[in-house]
């Protein structure tokens, strides 16, 4: 079904004024102003958002947060709290495929909520590997930097026509204003809303 998300603004490529973004069939089909881009796509769906419109978030070392880290399990928190373990807290736990694919699959719904869209490369673990290919995120290799090198976080490309529509809504900060191309690499605008292929993956409550 064709839907327009639109918001407060759009992140656009050139840097035109926008506030909605078409999409079909998973492919970003339309940018532009509200009004525009619904006359040009009558009857589609409209979903409203509260906040700027932009590329998700490219986790470059995802591999380390999934593989090298274990996300408890909600039920574990009394007895190992909510943040990833890792080190000599990690080690003590009994991890086999099985646990280490629920870790990657909690992981990921976080990396989630937090905007992301893309992650890196490879993944050494098949539980993971199964995990992520299930998530819908995009997996990409940084082939001119050594894992580890470079920024931790990055807009994952930009919203194009006929490009992927995957995005992401970030809230306005406290106190008012939205995020700018430059805050966003760094992790702590809050999410609103994380669109994959066109599908809704997540929405804050």
């Amino acid at each position: 079904m064709r839907t327009v998300h639109t918001a407060d603004a759009v992140l656009t490529a050139d840097g035109a004024p926008a506030d909605s973004v078409a999409v079909d069939s998973g492919v970003i089909v339309a940018i532009g102003p509200y009004a525009t881009v619904t006359a040009a796509h009558p009857g589609a769906r409209v979903r409203r958002w509260s906040g700027l419109l932009a590329p998700g978030l490219w986790r470059t070392r995802a591999a380390g947060l999934l593989e090298a880290a274990y996300h408890p399990d909600p039920r574990e928190a009394a007895e190992l709290g909510a943040e990833p373990l890792t080190g000599a807290a990690l080690a003590v736990l009994e991890m086999d495929e099985t646990r280490w694919g629920a870790s990657a699959r909690r992981g990921l719904q976080r990396m989630l909520a937090q905007g992301t869209t893309a992650v890196t490369g490879p993944f050494s673990r098949p539980s993971v590997r199964t995990a992520v290919a299930r998530s819908g995120l995009r997996v990409r290799v940084r082939e001119t930097e050594r894992p580890g090198d470079g920024p931790e976080i990055l807009l994952d490309g930009e919203l194009v026509l006929g490009g992927p529509a995957d995005f992401a809504v970030f809230a306005a900060k406290a106190g008012g204003g939205l995020p700018t191309r430059a805050s966003l690499p760094s992790g702590t605008a809050r999410c609103v809303a994380t669109v994959l292929g066109g599908r809704l993956v997540y929405r804050s409550a």
